[in-house]
């Protein structure tokens, strides 16, 4: 046994108290497990999806009421909130697609190693985030 795997730590019962406040999820772990999240986030959200399509096409009367709900709110919601769900729901989007196509990728072409899954992972953060980031300002009003 070598002096590295004396040193390192090793999990046989878990102890989800005081063990996994410690534990340092690797990106591929983050990106997987947020790839769950945004898909279930956009499951869950479908009845506002289906409504924000339905308001913007239905009639110019609908389409008013749909950029109402984004300017001044609606039945006692904020405007802004409308905002905050839409990003949550670009975010959870654009995640998704990345990871999606991540995986997919690295299916198709075998490269699973450590260094790749790390590299993949990172960049899929960093494009959902930054792509989230400029969609974000745009909802907003920034630019």
């Amino acid at each position: 046994m070598t002096q590295l795997n004396k040193t390192r730590a090793e999990f046989r019962n878990i102890n989800a108290f005081k063990d996994l406040t410690t534990y340092r999820l690797p990106p591929a772990g983050w990106v997987s497990i947020l790839h769950r999240v945004s898909g279930a986030m956009m499951f869950v959200l479908l009845p506002f999806i289906v409504w924000m399509f339905d308001q913007s096409l239905s009639s110019d009367i609908s389409y008013e009421t749909f950029t109402a709900a984004f300017g001044v709110g609606v039945g006692g919601v904020p405007g802004w909130f409308f905002k905050l769900v839409a990003l949550g729901l670009i975010w959870g989007y654009l995640h998704h697609l990345l990871a999606g196509l991540r995986h997919l990728y690295m299916d198709a072409t075998h490269r699973v190693s450590k260094e790749f899954g790390a590299s993949s992972a990172k960049t899929v953060l960093v494009l959902a985030l930054g792509l989230t980031a400029v969609l974000g300002a745009k909802l907003f009003g920034l630019y």
